[in-house]
Order: structure tokens, then sequence, then C-alpha cells
């Protein structure tokens, strides 16, 4: 592991470097990279006689090494550090983003672990009240059922295709969301492979075959599991928060789950007075989100400044600073730029708002929520 580490960390670096390549950047005009790590084990809901941690891989001084350019990391632990559970890390940028002066909105990822953060109207606390956290399975379960049938040679379920042919094992789907111990936990709360691993799939998978689904029944079952559940979340959690499904006007969707039609029908047959939109509307792609989150955490780190934390978090500690910093041949540099931003103040007002100057365009991204 602890090669692997190393190694991660080169691999990283040299990722950074090529992609500057390719687009003509030159590295010295970069000034901060902020790296989630790749996350092998997280433990956020520890059991009695557990520590909450996480592990995670892709040294973060070997890539301020590799590209000489000041590298933050550690997102996760460094939420952990203060009693928090190190996950959703991306509330900061989905607020940012999409708190309007009227509106309830929804920011919903379905990646791997599908995971929600609800950003009130600006007159109801805006940025300063927002709740997330981790929904349940999002596509983990959905791409081990394909990678299953096809031999490996299909890693997901392209535009949503094998679900949309078969017919949903309703059964199946409710005795799984009444039972499963994660789904019915009450928020705060955060998951990963830990919980909806490959031998939690393979169980599912299993029960399928029992019921006697084929490959496009089980699809189809697998993935309203995850449509469904999100809808139960909504409805089960948000009035513990003040909040009713019924005050949100729009979801912003991201995550590969967003592209799979299967899913968005079901959500908009169960949301009909809200409006489905696509991330990439803001003028940041979905896919780009959480690199854009993570080096707006990297700048908050270096600049000193705390970063607001969703009202439901298990530890609201003020004035909290993420990220482990790796410096690199440019630090000088970036620490003189740090103390001219801050003027000589001891403190800096926490950002609540974000504008994107140069906008991505993304008008097919936008047809698929028509």
């Amino acid at each position: 592991m602890s090669q692997l580490n190393v190694q991660l960390g080169h691999m990283f670096g040299d990722a950074a470097q090529e992609f500057c390549n390719k687009h003509g950047i030159s590295m010295d005009s970069i000034d901060l990279i902020g790296s989630h790590r790749q996350t092998i084990w997280l433990l956020s809901m520890p059991e009695e006689g557990e520590t909450r941690s996480a592990f995670c891989l892709g040294e973060g001084t070997v890539i301020s090494a590799v590209t000489g350019v000041t590298t933050v990391t550690d997102f996760r632990m460094a939420e952990q550090a203060v009693g928090r559970q190190g996950a959703p890390l991306v509330a900061l940028i989905d607020g940012l983003l999409l708190h309007h002066p009227m509106k309830w909105r929804i920011c919903q990822n379905i990646g791997g672990i599908a995971n929600l953060c609800v950003i009130p109207p600006d007159s109801e606390g805006g940025v300063d009240a927002m709740v997330d956290w981790d929904c349940g399975p999002g596509n983990m379960f959905i791409d081990n059922a394909m990678r299953y049938f096809t031999n490996g040679d299909m890693e997901y379920d392209r535009d949503g295709e094998w679900s949309a042919k078969g017919i949903v094992r309703q059964d199946i789907v409710d005795e799984f969301l009444s039972t499963n111990r994660y789904c019915t936990h009450v928020p705060p709360k955060t998951t990963g492979r830990e919980t909806f691993g490959d031998n939690e799939g393979q169980e599912l998978i299993d029960k399928c075959l029992a019921a006697g689904c084929d490959k496009y029944d089980m699809l189809a079952t697998i993935t309203r599991i995850t449509a469904q559940n999100i809808i139960k979340q909504y409805r089960t959690f948000f009035p513990r928060f003040g909040i009713s499904v019924d005050q949100i006007a729009e979801i912003y969707m991201c995550g590969g789950g967003a592209r799979n039609p299967t899913i968005i029908k079901y959500l908009k047959e169960q949301l009909p007075d809200t409006e489905s939109r696509a991330l990439d509307e803001t003028g940041v792609p979905s896919d780009a989100k959480e690199a854009v989150s993570f080096a707006q955490q990297a700048m908050e780190a270096i600049l000193g400044r705390s970063a607001l934390v969703p009202v439901n978090s298990d530890s609201l500690v003020p004035n909290t600073i993420s990220g482990k910093i790796a410096p690199g041949k440019n630090w000088r540099e970036i620490m003189t730029l740090s103390v001219k931003f801050g003027e000589g103040r001891l403190t800096l007002p926490t950002v609540k708002e974000m504008i994107v100057e140069r906008p991505y365009t993304a008008w097919k991204a936008m047809q698929a929520f028509d």
C-alpha cells in the first residue's frame, strides 16, 4: 500500500501535466492543485469500539514534486479531525452555484453512491442553511450487474437500455429499501463500498436470479432501487429539517446516473411539479464538479479561510480550515499572494457566492432533461 500511495501520486502528477500540455497551459501558470486522493476505505459511521477514519492514497508531496505546484490534499481527514464524517465533500460548491433568492433547490449527484444537497432560498438561510448526506447506492449495484452479465465487457448500462427493457420486481425493491440499515438510517450519514460493495451487489444479483429475473428484469429492478431510494430519502428525512418536498422548485442532476433515462424518468414521475435540470446549466460541467470543488477547497486552505458546513453535520466547529499542504516550487510566491489577498486581516469572511465568468456550454446535457 505504501508503494501504491507513491505510484498514484506520480500518476496524478503526470495526469495534471498531460492535461496542461494537451490544452496548451503552462504548469508555471498553475497556482495550486487540490487533490481528493483515491479513497480506499471510509469509516465515517463507526460502531462501538471503532475509530472514525479514512484511508486514501495518492501522496500529495509526490504530486507537488512531480508538478512543482503546491498541492493540498486530505480534505476528508481534515473534516473527520473536527468530528465530522468526511463525506460528502462537495456541499460548498453545490451551495455557491445553486443558491437562489426565492427558490428551493437540490443538487442530486448519482455517482457510485448517490448524494444530495438541499439549498434553501436566500430568504430562508441560503448557503448557511444547507443540508447534505449520502442517499445510498447510485450506479454501484447497476454497474456490478452489468459486469456480471457481460463478463466484464460492459461497465455500465449505457442510456439505461437494459433497464428500460425489463420489468421491475417491486417486491425485491421494497424489501431492500425497508430492511437495509443504511437506507433507513437518519442523517447525517455517509457511505461507500464498505456498505454497498461487490459482495452486497452479488447478494442482490442472487436474490433477483432466485426470483426468476432475466438480465433485463434484474437491471430494471436494481435501477429502481437507486431511483426509489432517492425519493424515499426526500420524503422520509426532509421533514426532519423543516423541508417539504413540495417546496423544491428545481433539482440539478449530476454524476453518471444523471445520464440514465430510466432513473430520470422515475424521478420526474415522482416529482411532477419539480423541474429537473442538468448541473451543466450553471456553467460548470457535471463531470468537472468535483475537480472544481477541490480546487476551490485548496484555495480556501491556502488563504486560511473556513468553508461553509452543512447544518446537519455531526459537528459545527466554526472556523475550521480543511486540507493538508505540500509546498511546491511556487510556495513562497503563493504565500506572498495569500498575504496580499488578506490585506492584513486576521480572518477572512466565508465565501458565499461563486460567479462563473466563462461558462461551459453543454446543450446536449440540457436537452436530456427536456
